[in-house]
């Protein structure tokens, strides 16, 4: 999960890792929610679809060691997965605050030098695997919480037609509000959590202290190591659902920029990492107690008073994760599309006061349309169980590989150092991402079809794109161009021509169709190119490069960061700052708008030409993208085939 709907707002990377107390806890309860929201929801099902394997193996016979060894694989796999990987290591990893997997690509590739082709690849993969997550999240968790009202005995048989339904409407109504702003929701994310973590802690520790404290022994390895040895193939499939325990995890390294290391790590260490544990050991003592409680081991945990509202404060805590999964997935389309890995889309800033909250309404509409789909195609979160996992491990491992190259190219250290940092995360994923394969045949191709799909529309825009750039770059520059016209100089019109271009050296198409069709050339004019930094942030006193080419022509290049909304209209205000005379009533903007037709002749297959239109024709206008005022565009039009 990546999101960037922080009720605090974002400014943690204004204040690095060192923020006052005041705003210190600010942020840490803010990340209770945002960054701890999924994987605090996991104890809804991973011990009960883990010991939903050994109960149908075993006929519902199931042993001490098999609890023991279950609960000690999920405690250790918090520990290594979590708080060895994500808190100890990736949390040191960051883009100048900024975390996240295209974060960390982004700080590579500004440290290489170029995007390498590895660094592309896991980019890739690691996106697509996000996105299958992001849809499976909400759907799991939802189903999950309400499926709680099927252990209330007054409920009991009457209830269960009526769980999908609600799923459903509770899901689509989060949807639709999203135009609104997260601020309704987000302000619920710490307050709703933290009384959930509370309260996942407190059952635990009931049951601990009612069931017997012989669950205790499950904090030592040896009960993990020996279930795995003495199991074979039944432990193999078990780790499948244990991995349930720490999807969820990526979002503590995602959403480092909106809160920072210290708070993220110290709700971690003091808060989260206690109270799951807690749970987990609790919900074993039950079930060794009562073994008739595997049927929903988590809800069966609270007293008959006290299930209901457990219901809605489950209900409440699996609406903050997916909420951050949602919001999570704008963030990272927002990324992709900053560093050129997607189309330009619509972005709205819903809030006037706290930066990073945005809505992207064709994603939203996406993920509302599959989550749906999985709904009603799977109806249980058992069923989606088999499906959830396999994203997120994808997901983890690209993190891994990308430590690898940061060990090698930030830290500075050997290759045989590097390796030795990541062997032990590699071998530990690289075995569940084994174990999630079993999945596959039951649902698990699932998230791998959505970020298979997701993978072919990046790599076709990042290869349509390049063809594209070449097909249109000319050989001519702008210098040629206006040297050629001191022998035969065109009409001039009086204010400025603002030409944006993606090729800074080569002469704008929009500007050789205004002298070729109109025979006009503009008093002064400037050559526009906005480009994107690999970095998150671009302070304003270096967003703005002013180079003077001849008397009536200036090339501007405006710098944005990744995580910044492009806006020309605000970058030429700060090039007043410079020097720069801009009357944006006297200014008219040309742009290039290209009709382009397949014929799959220019490097990519005809299918691959027909799909890259078609992302073409869908993407947010630049006039739109850019903020510029639309009553001072004019747009030329022209026919390419690619």
């Amino acid at each position: 999960m990546m999101s960037d709907a922080s009720p605090v707002g974002s400014a943690a990377h204004a204040g690095g890792d060192k923020p006052g107390t005041g705003r210190f806890w600010a942020l840490a309860l803010g990340s209770i929610g945002v960054v701890f929201g999924d994987i605090g929801t996991s104890p809804l099902y991973a011990f009960k679809e883990s010991i939903h394997h050994i109960n149908a193996e075993r006929d519902g016979l199931l042993l001490r060691d098999d609890v023991l060894g279950v609960i000690s694989l999920m405690l250790w796999s918090l520990i290594i997965v979590v708080t060895m990987k994500y808190v100890l290591l990736l949390l040191r990893l960051d883009n100048r605050g900024e975390g996240g997997t295209l974060s960390l690509m982004a700080l590579l590739q500004r440290t290489v030098g170029r995007r390498t082709p590895l660094l592309f690849v896991v980019a890739l993969i690691a996106a697509g695997m996000f996105f299958g997550d992001a849809l499976l999240t909400p759907a799991m968790s939802v189903l999950s919480a309400l499926e709680g009202l099927t252990v209330i005995p007054e409920l009991q048989g009457r209830v269960e037609p009526f769980i999908v339904p609600g799923a459903l409407g509770l899901l689509i109504g989060l949807f639709l509000i999203q135009k609104k702003g997260t601020s309704l929701v987000g302000a619920l994310f710490g307050p709703v959590c933290l009384v959930w973590f509370l309260t996942l802690g407190g059952l635990g520790i009931w049951h601990i202290a009612q069931d017997g404290a012989q669950i205790l022994m499950a904090i030592s390895p040896h009960y993990a190591v020996s279930f795995l040895m003495t199991h074979s193939v039944l432990g193999f499939v078990v780790l499948g659902s244990v991995f349930l325990t720490v999807t969820g995890a990526e979002a503590l390294y995602a959403d480092m920029g909106h809160f920072g290391r210290k708070p993220i790590a110290a709700m971690w260490t003091w808060l989260v990492l206690p109270a799951l544990a807690l749970n987990y050991l609790g919900q074993g003592a039950m079930v060794l107690a009562h073994p008739e409680t595997t049927g929903n081991p988590f809800f069966m945990m609270a007293p008959d008073v006290l299930q209901i509202p457990l219901v809605i404060l489950a209900t409440l805590a699996t609406i903050v994760a997916s909420q951050a999964v949602i919001t999570g997935a704008y963030s990272l389309t927002q990324q992709a599309v900053q560093l050129g890995l997607l189309p330009r889309l619509q972005i709205v800033n819903t809030s006037a006061s706290e930066h990073g909250q945005i809505y992207m309404p064709q994603i939203n509409y996406l993920l509302l349309a599959g989550v749906v789909i999985l709904v009603l195609a799977f109806k249980s979160s058992s069923a989606l169980a088999s499906a959830y996992g396999v994203s997120v491990i994808g997901t983890m491992i690209t993190s891994s590989l990308l430590i690898f190259i940061a060990a090698r190219r930030v830290w500075k250290k050997s290759v045989w150092l590097s390796a030795l940092i990541v062997a032990p995360f590699l071998i530990v994923e690289s075995v569940f991402l084994a174990s999630n394969m079993l999945k596959l045949p039951s649902g698990g191709y699932v998230p791998l079809l959505i970020a298979a799909v997701l993978m072919l529309v990046m790599w076709t825009w990042v290869r349509g794109t390049k063809i594209l750039l070449a097909r249109t770059r000319k050989d001519v520059t702008v210098q040629d161009v206006f040297k050629g016209l001191e022998v035969s100089p065109p009409h001039t019109a009086k204010g400025t021509a603002v030409f944006l271009t993606a090729d800074a050296d080569a002469a704008p198409t929009a500007l050789l169709h205004n002298l070729k069709h109109n025979k006009v050339l503009h008093e002064h004019n400037v050559i526009l190119n906005v480009r994107t930094a690999q970095v998150p942030y671009v302070p304003d006193e270096k967003k703005v490069e002013i180079v003077e080419i001849f008397d009536n022509l200036d090339r501007i290049t405006l710098n944005f960061g990744y995580m910044e909304t492009p806006n020309v209209s605000r970058g030429l205000s700060l090039a007043k700052k410079c020097g720069f005379s801009f009357d944006i009533m006297h200014t008219s903007f040309f742009l290039s708008r290209r009709t382009l037709l397949a014929d799959g002749k220019w490097g990519m297959p005809l299918w691959q030409d027909h799909l890259f239109i078609f992302l073409s024709r869908n993407a947010t206008n630049a006039t739109e993208f850019f903020r510029i005022p639309t009553s001072r565009v004019v747009e030329l039009g022209s026919q390419m085939t690619i």
